[in-house]
């Protein structure tokens, strides 16, 4: 994967401060920082001198071993010594555009892994991950040589010819590599490590084409070893797109950094000081390491706090041995120091999706500077900075002496994240659908947890809404999907989820149901997007429809029309007390040989008239006001005309019920509204319910269906108010129907 020479941002100052603020661990592991400062070119060079006998290694790779057995003392360097041999003499006479020999870039790559802990297979096909792009080696002669494993992962690695692919090589390449690392991450693990060390030596191509590198490392690669927990990785990738990208602002911000560097006061040091004794006093064995921000860290926070102080630049970094010592730090540190508590995060009980465990907090100075603290043992720093590279060969059998809790961890092999990725390329149309959105979705770089009713649980990315929820679950099923509880409370398909929300989706019976059209507008992941667009596309709008509800909406309109048809001929209400307008024209009059339920004003002689607006019915609380011709009219207390009637100055008049006059039996009328999902014969349904309650339509109004959801209005007679309670729970019993509730707004808005 032939990349080039020196560092993009050229200096040799500025090259050695990126390096110092991206070198992953350097104050928490001292033994990293005692290993000399290594010469690639003096490799290369050693590289030409080949092995000097088959029983030890070449001098070549002799700091890949040593950064090797650092981490795994026991491992056995054969095979690395055998995949040097052969790296080495198939690269032989191949140079790079730096003018070093190539095998430079193998090794390299190969330290950055042996730094970061990798295990021997990945260290064996980082050796032989160019071969067989780049020379007579072929993957049958890996396989045979070093075993399947190893073939596997030089296969993932291998880009595929442009000859043979055209424009869509680099879109494919990433495809074929997102496959095989849903089998294996380690694949992963070495690209992310050839695209460090070729961002690395990046200067020598021309400008246009480091801009287009750094641009699909920007929104691929970075998103990538961010998910994988590579943050060592990610960091150094980050600075080095930023010195591309942004040569201006990085630039600025290495010169804050050397600013910095120059001051003689150091308040970080002086809180790492003040900590150290606290928990010696305290007996908790810990190292406490003073972490410098990387070049990126820096310029976000410049941006968000403006001038940068002292303790701006860097963190506090307290490694400690148990789990429970982490907590027993945190509360040494808050009981000693003053702690900025809306800093506070648990990261231990609720590690992040890409397996990064801490307890993050921070302490205010008596200057008014905030210093910010991480809290982790040794292991959960490794896996910080290395991510899936730290937990090794996910096939291996785990060693009888690893702990049960280290055992727990997330199957690296396949996180959440990934099969989701893995699922919705599939169905991807070509090349350039999945290549824009590959990178949406990894733009979306913060994963929530929602859960189901039954407990399980579905990862999704930030931002996520019912609609994804739905095809996480049940993928093209969903199309099925008429609405949702949100923890336990009924909610649109369009609602936002948050992390920890428990999601009960709803499913149709209908096996004929497709999604909305409105769902793309909700739809957050690519699985989703994908899946809704696939059927619109086979299910093309007839020409001349504007909504693909049109048969809901033909039924309601005639079932609506025959209940208009039902009622003509019955005189409409004159009632249009000011702030309802025309909202009390569908308000009828009470059909022949009903009586109405009276309400009697503390007004003598005045004309008393029922509100259309909120149909109030005995028992409700009423209030009265003087509208035109010195009439009263009366509505429930929380009808929303009454906060208007007494914004205007209406005169209020007490009112109260009375008996009706005429008949035993007193009736009424009221204005319900029920919200439901759309579904075939709804609305003939709801009317049969009302009908068999003994109440009769006179108006009733069905919006046009939104988001698969159905709001119907009713003016109803009852002949008597009593049986209102049971009308009400009838039309929720109805299947589809969510909720029913008295009208609290003009009748005439529906």
């Amino acid at each position: 994967m032939s990349a080039e020479a020196t560092n993009p941002a050229s200096p040799g100052a500025v090259t050695d401060a990126v390096t110092s603020a991206v070198a992953p661990t350097a104050a928490a592991a001292p033994r990293r920082r005692s290993r000399p400062r290594i010469d690639l070119r003096r490799l290369g060079r050693a590289a030409l001198l080949g092995p000097a006998a088959r029983d030890r290694l070449p001098d070549a790779i002799s700091h890949v071993a040593d950064a090797h057995r650092a981490h795994h003392p026991d491992a056995d360097l054969e095979p690395l010594r055998r995949a040097y041999v052969l790296a080495e003499s198939s690269h032989r006479g191949q140079m790079r555009k730096s003018g070093e020999p190539y095998i430079t870039h193998p090794l390299a790559v190969t330290l950055i892994l042996a730094e970061l802990g990798a295990e021997t297979t990945t260290l064996t096909a980082s050796l032989l991950h160019d071969t067989v792009e780049d020379t007579d080696v072929t993957l049958d002669q890996v396989g045979e040589q070093f075993g399947e494993e190893v073939r596997y992962l030089v296969d993932g690695v291998t880009k595929l010819e442009k000859v043979d692919y055209g424009a869509a090589a680099e879109p494919e390449t990433f495809r074929k590599m997102l496959v095989a690392t849903g089998n294996d991450v380690r694949v992963m693990s070495i690209k992310l490590a050839d695209r460090l060390h070729n961002m690395r030596t990046l200067g020598v191509m021309r400008p246009e084409k480091q801009a287009r590198i750094a641009k699909v490392t920007r929104d691929v690669l970075i998103p990538l070893a961010e998910r994988l927990g590579v943050q060592a990785l990610k960091s150094e990738l980050e600075d080095l797109v930023f010195a591309i990208l942004h040569p201006e602002e990085y630039e600025r911000t290495r010169e804050l950094i050397v600013e910095n560097a120059t001051r003689t006061d150091d308040p970080l040091a002086e809180i790492a000081d003040e900590m150290r004794a606290v928990l010696r006093e305290a007996g908790i064995p810990a190292e406490v390491h003073i972490r410098p921000r990387h070049f990126v860290s820096v310029h976000r926070v410049s941006r968000k706090r403006g001038r940068l102080r002292g303790a701006d630049f860097g963190r506090i970094l307290v490694l400690v041995n148990e789990d429970a010592d982490c907590y027993g730090v945190l509360g040494e540190l808050h009981t000693c120091m003053t702690p900025v508590v809306s800093e506070f995060k648990d990261f231990i009980a609720v590690p992040k999706f890409n397996l990064y465990q801490s307890l993050h907090t921070a302490v205010a100075r008596p200057d008014g500077q905030v210093v910010e603290v991480l809290i982790r043992t040794h292991r959960m720093h490794k896996v910080a900075e290395a991510g899936v590279v730290a937990l090794g060969n996910p096939y291996a059998a785990p060693p009888e002496e690893q702990s049960a809790a280290d055992g727990e961890r997330v199957d690296p092999t396949r996180p959440g994240w990934l099969s989701r990725l893995l699922d919705w390329q599939r169905a991807a149309p070509d090349s350039d659908t999945f290549w824009s959105t590959l990178r949406e979705d990894l733009a979306q770089d913060r994963e929530i947890t929602v859960f189901r009713p039954d407990g399980g649980a579905l990862g999704l990315p930030e931002g996520a809404t019912c609609v994804d929820a739905a095809y996480a679950q049940y993928g093209e099923d969903a199309h099925a999907c008429i609405g949702a509880r949100v923890n336990g409370r009924l909610a649109t398909l369009s609602t936002v989820l948050r992390d920890g929300d428990t999601v009960q989706l709803l499913m149709g019976q209908d096996p004929a149901s497709e999604p909305s059209r409105e769902w793309l507008e909700h739809a957050h992941t690519p699985a989703a997007r994908i899946a809704i667009q696939r059927w619109l596309a086979t299910h093309p709008v007839p020409e001349g429809t504007t909504d693909e509800e049109t048969a809901e909406t033909a039924e309601v309109a005639e079932v609506a029309v025959g209940v208009e048809t039902r009622e003509a001929g019955q005189a409409r209400s004159t009632d249009t007390e000011a702030g309802t307008g025309a909202g009390a024209a569908v308000a009828r009059s009470v059909p022949a040989g009903s009586v109405t339920a009276t309400a009697v004003a503390d007004r003598p002689g005045a004309s008393v008239r029922l509100a259309g607006c909120c149909t109030p019915v005995p028992p409700d609380a009423v209030t009265g006001f003087l509208v035109r011709g010195g009439a009263v009219t009366v509505h429930r207390v929380e009808c929303a005309a009454v906060a208007r009637m007494k914004g205007a100055r209406r005169a209020e008049v007490g009112v109260r019920w009375g008996d009706a006059t005429g008949s035993a039996t007193s009736g009424c009328r009221v204005t319900l509204v029920a919200e439901s999902f759309g579904r075939p014969h709804l609305l003939a349904d709801l009317t049969e319910a009302i009908a068999l309650e003994g109440a009769e339509i006179v108006s009733a109004t069905v919006e046009p269906p939104s988001q698969q959801r159905v709001r119907h209005t009713y003016t109803l007679q009852l002949p008597e108010a009593a049986r209102l309670p049971a009308l009400m729970r009838a039309m929720r019993n109805v299947p589809g129907v969510y909720d029913v509730r008295r009208a609290q707004h003009p009748a005439a808005a529906h």
